[in-house]
């Protein structure tokens, strides 16, 4: 079936010089950034994937919002409009801005969790894991068991396993899991939606055993489209209403906004109508991001991310948003090329371990593809597998993903049809060689967050 690519419901109105270098130079390149994905200059990078967050172009009217941006350190104008902008589409009483998700992480998770307890979440992705960890508590992925095939066509592969939740909350006792998060849209699982009745469901349980229940909101636009286009009941509610609805299940969320809200920087702590937590929240917020009414951003971050949060949820724009990405996985269809299926709502994760079979998961088919894109095209993408998800922080023996993707996180209103054209040629290049491609060991890695720093060498 053909797939139209749709068009952007934009002009643009400045541009940006980028430029290829050699398949030479490439090669060189990565070799100098130890294989390493993040290491690489970013003057280096044709088409950048890496990510998603904070990497998207921002509108005529952020960019405004940029020049009325008020930079008074305590009770800026940008501050009030930004809160009641969250407010308005979240429905939550307490909003503490911070610079970016983790940052929301560092500051909510420390209050809520500490040795010897638990997480449950549908999965955690990096960063939140590592909070998680640095609480001292452990980390548990609880996802449906369809998540795990890429050649499985289930609406919201994302969702909660409500069995399991149940189970592993009662196998560790309920005093002892102190926060259930819901990522939406699920990333670790390929960008994949959750529905509201999944979030509904995991709500209750949360409620029956007296645990907090969290949203990881960064995609929290783009999850709300595919609700409305794939949950029955939701097809004729506004994006606004889907979100309203959503967030009313849970007790609090962290955001990145460096996604979904369409800015660089940023992030938000919602609690819906717990005061002193929030207060407490607010007493780290000064100690780790500066003062409460900018939150390690500036004056003008918070004016174009109050704006951001509006234009993000603009139906038309996640029209055109997800149609990216079901354009390049009609592309891949064609071809052959597996990915976890349907497309997600921020990126194509294709499958490496079907394209590299002969790749074992701890010498990380994500990562060799990922390698291999680079020297193709000059294009920037990460591992979500095995090299990303780390070592066993008891054991310190490798863990073993339940897939091994290759993610190419597609920046918002940044690439053109031509650029996605681009991408899927290089994918199939590669798959056409692909019994050549071997993997890699690491010679150097910390203890945390591994994928960011450390050294990699190809297995001879």
């Amino acid at each position: 079936m053909d797939i139209r690519y749709v068009p952007e419901p934009f002009r643009i109105k400045m541009v940006e010089t980028i430029k290829m270098l050699s398949r030479e130079e490439r090669e060189m390149k990565i070799a100098e950034a130890k294989y390493n994905m993040f290491s690489l200059k970013g003057e280096d990078v044709y088409i950048d994937l890496l990510t998603d967050s904070g990497t998207n172009a921002m509108s005529q009217e952020q960019w405004a919002g940029v020049m009325r941006g008020d930079e008074a350190y305590a009770g800026g104008t940008s501050y009030f409009k930004l809160v009641e902008a969250a407010q308005d589409i979240f429905g939550y009483e307490y909003i503490q801005p911070v610079h970016q998700g983790r940052a929301a992480e560092k500051v909510l998770f420390g209050l809520l969790m500490g040795e010897g307890q638990y997480s449950i979440s549908n999965m955690h992705f990096d960063t939140t894991r590592a909070h998680v960890e640095l609480s001292g508590a452990r980390a548990i992925d609880c996802v449906v068991a369809e998540a795990a095939d890429p050649t499985v066509r289930a609406p919201f592969k994302g969702n909660m396993d409500i069995v399991k939740l149940e189970e592993l909350i009662n196998k560790y006792g309920p005093d002892k899991v102190k926060l259930v998060i819901m990522t939406i849209t699920n990333n670790s699982a390929g960008g994949q939606p959750v529905s509201v009745q999944n979030i509904r469901e995991t709500s209750e349980i949360c409620k029956k055993y007296n645990i907090k229940f969290c949203i990881d909101a960064a995609r929290y636009a783009e999850n709300a489209y595919f609700i409305k286009q794939r949950e029955p009941g939701y097809e004729n509610k506004s994006i606004k209403e889907i979100i309203k609805e959503v967030f009313s299940y849970a007790d609090m969320f962290t955001m990145s906004a460096k996604k979904d809200s369409i800015v660089n920087m940023g992030g938000l702590i919602g609690i819906k109508n717990d005061g002193k937590l929030f207060q407490l929240c607010k007493g780290r917020t000064i100690s780790f991001e500066g003062f409460t009414t900018y939150g390690g951003l500036s004056g003008r971050d918070l004016e174009s991310l109050a704006i951001g949060l509006y234009e993000g949820i603009d139906e038309n724009y996640l029209r055109y948003r997800i149609g990216q990405m079901e354009y390049l996985a009609g592309r891949l269809d064609k071809a052959g090329i597996a990915y976890q299926s349907p497309v997600g709502g921020h990126g194509v994760f294709v499958d490496a371990k079907a394209m590299f079979p002969h790749i074992p998961y701890n010498e990380f088919p994500g990562q060799a593809l990922a390698i291999e894109l680079y020297k193709e095209a000059g294009i920037r993408t990460c591992d979500i597998g095995s090299y990303m998800l780390g070592n066993d922080p008891d054991t310190g023996e490798q863990l073993h993903a339940d897939f091994e993707f290759t993610r190419l996180a597609i920046p918002r209103r940044v690439y053109t049809q031509a650029h996605i054209d681009i991408m899927a040629d290089a994918l199939i290049a590669i798959k056409e060689r692909a019994n050549t491609v071997k993997g890699y060991r690491i010679t150097w890695e910390p203890p945390i967050l591994r994928h960011f720093q450390a050294s990699l060498e190809p297995v001879k």
